[in-house]
């Protein structure tokens, strides 16, 4: 019989309750006027933020070797604030900060309480600065930010990994249909600051109307060397190269006025691997090179009363992907700062409902064991998410 989180600890629970009304005390204030007119009413500039407040659970989980893990209750939080200034009417600069530990490049939230250790420092750090140009259907930019390929999940590409290059999309009319094309150079992160490796990948996507639905399909090719010497990366993964092409698919139609979104995913690694190269994985593991993930959306959250209820399944190899730059929600593999989440098969149930349009919560339940060893695991969260 499948078993479920266990009551949150007073101690526990006193810091969230704190937290959480502290929070709520804040975005009820929302954002005044600074005062200073060139903030206030420039029309060039636009200013974005965003809170979360978090509880995790993470509990009957098991290490590689089969050990069982101390169950782990967490209280955690998130904070970015951000700003695009436009020069011109073609020209624009960009720039975000965000919380996060410095040893991370996957993840911008820290622990402020938790059953079985210390918190963490206040840390933070600028993720995204660049220059941007866009003239039509022409977007390009340099610098730091958000990788500029579109995915549905982040099982390739973890989303709060911000590498530092240049990328160019155009949009051109097919058809019926629109075409986006896609290709970017870059330095990768080696936790919040550092960079180590390179990647340069490629990707068309083509979206179009099949009233009532819009179907859209995307096929990349990503290239990632590595060198040696990162200094937070696991598993030699900064060391090791990957050739990986993803195909992903979407059906989007509305049901009874919501939008129903049908997904699939698939991931191939090229790369021709020795033992050596494989290392500190099994030899065997050359040959564990694909993902799938399949998942089905029905809601939004744009407005108050706006709810949305979620499936995904998952089934990484141990190289199907770099792991650390995929995804850090599914399961608590890795160690500290760094997950290393391949080499896993899991389920994720996701519900959330807006309270505002700007203040939501979202409640999401994985379950997750290992391909080729013991390590398993389950894990719960709440978030409480505002946005500005």
């Amino acid at each position: 019989m499948a078993k479920f989180p266990r009551p949150l600890s007073t101690h526990l629970l006193a810091h969230l309750v704190v937290a959480g009304a502290l929070a709520s005390f804040a975005l009820s204030l929302g954002f005044a006027a600074t005062g200073i007119s060139v903030l206030d009413q420039n029309p060039n500039l636009s200013v974005s933020a965003d809170l979360r407040l978090r509880y995790e659970s993470d509990w009957d989980s098991h290490t590689a070797t089969g050990s069982l893990r101390t169950d782990r209750d967490r209280g955690r939080l998130r904070a970015r604030l951000g700003a695009t200034y436009k020069l011109s009417k073609e020209w624009s600069v960009g720039a975000r900060f965000r919380t996060g530990n410095h040893q991370s490049q996957q993840s911008p939230h820290l622990t402020f309480t938790a059953s079985d250790g210390p918190s963490d420092d206040l840390e933070g750090s600028f993720d995204r600065y660049f220059v941007q140009y866009k003239d039509g259907a022409l977007t390009a930019w340099g610098g730091r930010n958000i990788t500029p390929f579109w995915q549905q999940n982040e099982l390739f590409l973890e989303e709060d990994v911000t590498p530092t290059g240049v990328a160019a999309t155009f949009d051109s009319k097919q058809g019926t249909g629109n075409l986006t094309s896609t290709l970017g150079a870059f330095a990768l992160p080696d936790g919040a600051t550092g960079l180590h490796g390179r990647l340069l990948g490629g990707q068309f996507k083509y979206t179009v109307p099949v009233k009532p639905a819009l179907f859209t399909v995307a096929a990349g090719l990503h290239s990632f060397h590595g060198e040696s010497g990162a200094r937070y990366l696991r598993n030699r993964n900064g060391d090791r190269d990957y050739l990986i092409g993803v195909l992903s698919a979407q059906w989007s139609t509305p049901v009874r006025g919501l939008p129903l979104a049908l997904g699939v995913d698939l991931m191939e690694n090229f790369e021709d691997y020795s033992a050596s190269e494989v290392a500190p994985f099994p030899a065997t593991a050359a040959n564990d090179t694909t993902g799938l993930i399949l998942s089905i959306q029905l809601g939004q959250l744009k407005q108050a009363k706006d709810w949305v209820l979620g499936y995904f399944y998952a089934r990484m190899e141990t190289l199907a992907v770099n792991a650390s730059y995929s995804q850090d929600d599914w399961a608590r593999f890795g160690n500290g700062a760094q997950s290393d989440l391949t080499d896993f098969e899991g389920h994720e149930f996701r519900a959330a409902y807006a309270l505002t349009k700007n203040l939501n919560v979202m409640a999401r339940l994985f379950f997750v064991e290992a391909l080729s060893t013991q390590q398993d695991g389950k894990r719960f969260r709440l978030d409480l998410n505002w946005k500005l």
